[in-house]
């Protein structure tokens, strides 16, 4: 056999063998660290990693529709900090740029097509009951997941959770319009530009108001225990924020500010232990 045919074929062996690992991760479900397989359902194909065992602990991370399982390195490692304790799931958001899920653009259902996702995952992992951790866009997601799942989220917690801020309406459409959507299209040719514009306007504009995803009313009868860090950055309203935990009936709050100074950090970290805690189910 000639050299360039031998080096070809050890490629190709390594590349099937690099390609069966998220495959026997995927297997080792909660048992290490940095589990990675793939859930698909149609279209759809969210790629997905857990790490720990214990009560499951679903994460979220922030980064907007570009959200990843590495943007959960910051403000501090949730998934290193909570693997101790929990069964923890993360996943990359449906067609965000620096990730590998990837799925149809639902223009009538721009939160819920997210929800069925992380729903689904959970299903396929044979996850009934859970908790949750959000970033940034996570808080939206998870007042949806509060609305469609009730049942099944125990508690909650919403770490500088995204809002309607009104005197800068468009803040949030014009955010994914420039630094989410023309990226999408280069990536995804079937994908234009007004499919993207039609599909912002649904998430951010359809329902410019609050949370984006529930309304005031359904935070004042929500039953889920929720813990709110609030954040004041554009993008992250102190005052919606604050407005969802004081309307939540079972909701607590951090110190604000807690991210700055980072000494603060530990401190809101040892928050969340304490809550997940209190309202972990005592079976587990």
């Amino acid at each position: 056999m000639d050299p360039t045919r031998r080096k070809i074929l050890k490629t190709g062996a390594a590349a099937t063998a690099m390609a069966a690992v998220p495959r026997v991760f995927g297997q080792q479900a909660g048992k290490g660290a940095g589990a990675m397989s793939f859930y698909e359902k149609g279209p759809v194909r969210i790629h997905y990693e857990e790490a720990g065992s214990g009560f499951p602990l679903l994460l979220i991370a922030g980064g907007g529709l570009n959200s990843t399982i590495a943007g959960l390195a910051n403000p501090f490692n949730s998934i290193e900090e909570f693997k101790g304790e929990y069964r923890c799931v993360a996943a990359d958001l449906r067609n965000a740029n620096p990730g590998q899920s990837s799925g149809p653009l639902e223009i009538d259902r721009a939160w819920d097509s997210h929800t069925d996702d992380q729903l689904g995952v959970m299903d396929h992992l044979g996850i009934n009951k859970f908790m949750v951790m959000g970033f940034c866009i996570g808080g939206p997601f998870i007042w949806n997941l509060l609305k469609r799942a009730p049942d099944r989220v125990v508690a909650a917690v919403l770490a500088q959770p995204v809002g309607f801020r009104p005197e800068m309406p468009t803040l949030m459409y014009d955010g994914s319009m420039t630094g989410w959507g023309p990226d999408l299209v280069k990536r995804r040719p079937e994908i234009t530009m007004d499919m993207v514009q039609k599909y912002l306007i649904k998430m951010y504009r359809t329902n410019a108001d609050f949370v984006f995803t529930v309304t005031r009313d359904f935070v004042r009868n929500c039953q889920t225990p929720v813990l709110i860090l609030p954040d004041d950055v554009p993008a992250h309203p102190y005052a919606v924020a604050m407005e969802a935990a004081m309307l939540a009936p079972k909701a607590e709050v951090s110190m604000f500010p807690w991210k700055e100074p980072k000494e603060r950090i530990p401190l809101a970290v040892r928050q969340i232990h304490s809550f997940l805690r209190a309202h972990r189910p005592a079976s587990t």
